[in-house]
Formats: structure tokens, C-alpha cells, sequence
């Protein structure tokens, strides 16, 4: 589509784009090179090549990730150089890959200490800050707020609501239908579950109104950062504004049902929205003071697309895995039957002790995302100049660890390629081997919300399906999360 926007451009929009594409290079060219010289005198960089100026090597490392491999750029580098750590080259930074468990740890442990959270400039133009704060900064405040509403205990009360959430979802989208494209409809699901979770919100027609630029938001988080009409940058901007305005609405209305509860002598009143977004607007700081409306609108403009794109993508593969391998599906669908059995005369909904239940189900789970991880790793940024494995990280550098460095490799899982959930049985990987939610104080705070989420949609899927897959061999790519390049395809039989 692109390439169409351009070809219809004037020639002197077309002179103008070049211009401009130019002096941008140009400008972050002799930023990264000056950074680049500064650290040249130090020999004791980790082994690697930085590739061409400013390009470095993105290409190879995105492109492994749309050809469905994204452990090669790792993997064939960690041959070349060095097993622990290599230098390179991605989104025009100099950056040090690590590897291994020892690597996760090292970085996971020394989050805020040598190393901070980092992201690309274009994150931040499309999620602008209203406290003229970097998303970085933004997202220490997040954590601070989040533990608390997503904690077990706290969760604990969704299980219900998610369960109800799940079978509507597949008496609307699913039964009475011969064929189902699964990412979609996972991404329904996931979407639906957070809107309620976090908005209190449920209206199918009010969910599918922010559903539609959230995928524009989603797929533009990562891509050429040029603003120009057309551009996946430029959608997904503009989807940022819209839904940041379509929240905005949300937590004036909210905030007028909270003050009226407050002035209401009834208990039901003050406890009609228990959700994150009247956690947000109830929370005040170390001053007592109250955040903002436009500081909440983004934060839970951030929790949305965190709480739907993993678990959605998650959930697919969980669905494919399932297709392919009939003997790991019935053994889940055993489970699942056992626990849906054992409930007592009149429970209708799935309950927390249910929940604890599902073993098998969430060990099978834990496998897909050590084969297909929704998260491939993610950055940090040198705070300092400190020594790694004997190589010197220069200040301001920024370094990516990889699940697929461990999650992948044959040294800590035996024959890494097989599925294989007993894997997960007893005290389950070696430490920071299996990191599909990261790790230290930066592991993910929604971990056990995604728990909860696909278990629910595997208790309700088994129990009412089998299925096949239309395309056996879909092409996997990952551009950011992996998917199935045709959505997943399944022919439905029901039970």
C-alpha cells in the first residue's frame, strides 16, 4: 500500500519526502556516528560488526523475524562470536546482543542500576506523555501501580467474569460456523477480556469501536517512524489520538459515577466499577495528589495494547499447536473435562480452584511459548560503562536479550524442536532459561492476568471443539509478535 501512496505522489512531494527522509538520516547518522567514534578507542568491545552506517544490520535482523526465524540473527552471530555476547547494530543503535542464562540474569538484575528500560523514539511519538516524561519514565510509574490490582488475590475475581466473557465470545463468533480464521478471533477475546477488566466496559458494539484502531495502533508500534499519509507510522499516530480521545470521555464519565458514589450512603454505589481504571483515578502519589486525566487516558491506553497482543498471539499458537498434535489435545481436553465434572450443581462459571486445576493445560501452554514466545525480547539501555563477560558495554549503548538464546537452544532444553510439556513438570527449567515474561523487576506484571486469560479460552475451546488446520503449512512470521501469515485457518468440529 506503500508503494501506491508514494507512485501517486506529485514530483514535488516526492522531491520534498526525499529531502526530508534525508536530513533526517542525516541528522541521526552523525548523532549515532559521533557515539559510534567515542567508543571506537576502546578495543574492548564485545566481538561482532556493526554493519553500514546508521542501516547497521536492522535488515537481517527484522527480516529473520517476517521469514518465520527470528533465533537465526541470533544464533548464527552466537557461532561466529561468542556464545554469551556479540556487538551490532538495530534501529540505528549501537547494541550488544546477550546471551544465555547468566546474561538474563545479569540484566534482569541490575534493571535500573546499569542498564534502563529503552525504546525507540517513534514509541514515544505515538504514545506521547502528557507529564512531558519519556515512555521509559512512564512506565516505572505503571509499575508501581500495577502489582497491587494484579496480584492473585486481586485476580481472583475475574475468573468468573472472564469464563462468562469466553462463552458469549463463542456463541457469537464461533459455533453454528464451519471455518474460523483463530488470530482474529483470539484477538476479539483478549481485547473484550481487557476492555472489561480495565473499563469496566462490555457493550460488543462500544468494544469493536476502539478494537479497530488498536490494530492500526499495534501494527504501526514498530515500523519506519516517517509520518507522512499512509504510512503504518502515520495510522497508527492518528489511532493513538482516537482512542486517547475516546478514553478521555470514558474517565469523565467515570469520574462523575465515582463522585456521586462517594456521596451515596450505599455500599453498592462504591463498589460498582472495582476495575483498574477507578484504581487509577482513586490512587494518589507521595504528595496525595491525583494523576491527571490525560496522564490516566495513557496509561490505559498502554495496558490495552499490553494486555491483548501477547495473549492473543499466544492463544493462536496454543490453538495451532493443539491441531497438530491430537494426543497433547486429548490429554488438555481430559483435564478439562474432569474439572467441568467435578463442579458442583448450579456452577455455571469457572471459579479460582478450577483454575489451580488446569496443570497439564498451562504446562502445555508454558511449551508453546517457549516455541513460539509472543515476546522475542526486548531493550535496555547502558547507564553507565560496565564490564560483561570481560567486554566493556560503553554508556548509552543499548542491549537486547533474546528468549531464543535459551529457549531454543539444545544446551537447556533437550532436544529443543520436540514438544514436550513434561518439561514444566516438578521445578521445571534451570533459572532464566525460560523467559517468556521477562524477568528481575521488570518481569511482566500481567503474567498471571495472561495466565488466567488462556486458560479460561482453553477450558472453553476443547470443551466445545476439535479442529484442523486449513493451511498445514502457514508460513509463521514475526513483525513484532509471531503470527500465522494467513490468521490461522481452522475447520471446526463440534463435540
Amino acid at each position: 500500500m506503500e508503494v501506491f501512496f508514494l507512485c501517486s505522489l506529485s514530483p514535488l512531494l516526492l522531491i520534498t519526502f526525499f529531502i526530508i527522509i534525508c536530513v533526517s538520516l542525516a541528522i541521526i547518522f552523525n548523532r549515532n556516528n559521533k557515539l559510534y567514534k567515542s567508543n571506537n578507542s576502546n578495543n574492548n568491545l564485545p566481538p561482532g560488526k556493526m554493519g553500514l552506517p546508521y542501516i547497521g544490520e536492522s535488515l537481517e535482523f527484522l527480516n529473520s523475524g517476517r521469514k518465520g526465524f527470528p533465533e537465526k540473527f541470533i544464533y548464527d552471530r552466537m557461532a561466529k562470536y561468542s556464545s554469551q555476547v556479540f556487538k551490532t547494530s538495530i534501529l540505528g543503535e549501537p547494541t550488544v546482543v546477550v546471551c544465555g542464562p547468566a546474561a538474563n540474569k545479569f540484566l534482569f538484575s541490575n534493571e535500573n542500576k546499569l542498564v534502563q528500560a529503552w525504546w525507540p523514539d517513534s514509541v514515544n511519538k505515538i504514545f506521547p506523555s502528557s507529564t512531558q516524561t519519556s515512555s521509559k519514565e512512564e512506565a516505572k510509574k505503571m509499575r508501581k501501580l500495577l502489582p497491587n490490582f494484579l496480584k492473585p488475590e486481586a485476580l481472583m475475581r475475574y475468573v468468573g467474569m472472564m469464563d462468562s466473557i469466553a462463552q458469549k465470545h463463542f456463541e457469537s463468533g464461533w459455533e453454528g460456523k464451519q471455518q474460523v480464521t483463530v488470530f482474529a478471533l483470539a484477538k476479539r477475546f483478549t481485547f473484550s477480556v481487557a476492555c472489561k477488566v480495565f473499563l469496566s466496559i462490555e457493550d460488543s458494539q462500544h468494544v469493536a469501536k476502539l478494537a479497530v484502531p488498536f490494530d492500526a495502533l499495534a501494527s504501526g508500534i514498530i515500523s519506519v517512524p516517517i509520518d507522512l499519509p499512509g504510512t503504518p507510522f502515520n495510522r497508527a499516530i492518528k489511532a493513538s489520538k482516537f482512542i486517547r480521545k475516546e478514553l478521555m470521555a470514558i474517565i469523565k464519565q467515570r469520574k462523575t459515577e465515582l463522585a456521586a458514589a462517594a456521596a451515596s450512603s450505599t455500599t453498592t454505589a462504591h463498589h460498582r466499577h472495582q476495575d483498574i481504571l477507578s484504581h487509577m483515578l482513586l490512587a494518589t502519589d507521595e504528595n496525595g495528589q491525583h494523576m491527571s486525566e490525560l496522564d490516566v487516558a495513557d496509561k490505559i491506553l498502554g495496558l490495552l495494547i499490553g494486555g491483548h497482543d501477547t495473549a492473543s498471539a499466544a492463544i493462536t499458537f496454543i490453538v495451532k499447536y493443539l491441531a497438530e498434535l491430537p494426543h497433547i489435545y486429548n490429554q488438555v481436553l481430559n483435564e478439562q473435562m474432569e474439572i467441568a465434572k467435578r463442579k458442583g450443581e448450579g456452577e455455571q462459571l469457572l471459579n479460582w480452584e478450577d483454575i489451580q486445576k488446569m496443570k497439564y493445560s498451562w504446562n502445555v501452554a508454558c511449551e508453546v511459548m517457549r516455541l513460539a514466545p509472543p515476546l522475542q525480547g526486548s531493550f535496555r539501555e547502558a547507564l553507565n560503562d560496565f564490564v560483561f563477560s570481560g567486554f566493556t558495554i560503553p554508556k548509552g549503548w543499548k542491549l537486547y536479550w533474546s528468549v531464543n538464546s535459551t529457549q531454543r537452544n539444545p544446551e537447556w532444553f533437550v532436544e529443543p524442536e520436540k514438544f514436550d510439556p513434561t518439561r514444566f513438570q516438578g521445578r521445571g527449567p534451570a533459572p532464566f532459561t525460560y523467559v517468556p515474561f521477562g524477568g528481575g523487576p521488570r518481569m511482566c506484571p500481567g503474567k498471571e492476568y495472561a495466565r488466567l486469560e488462556i486458560l479460561v479460552f482453553i477450558h472453553n475451546i476443547v470443551r466445545r471443539f476439535s479442529w484442523l488446520q486449513i493451511l498445514p503449512h502457514e508460513k509463521i512470521i514475526v513483525d513484532p509478535l509471531p503470527m500465522p501469515a494467513h490468521g490461522l485457518p481452522v475447520r471446526l468440529f463440534p463435540h
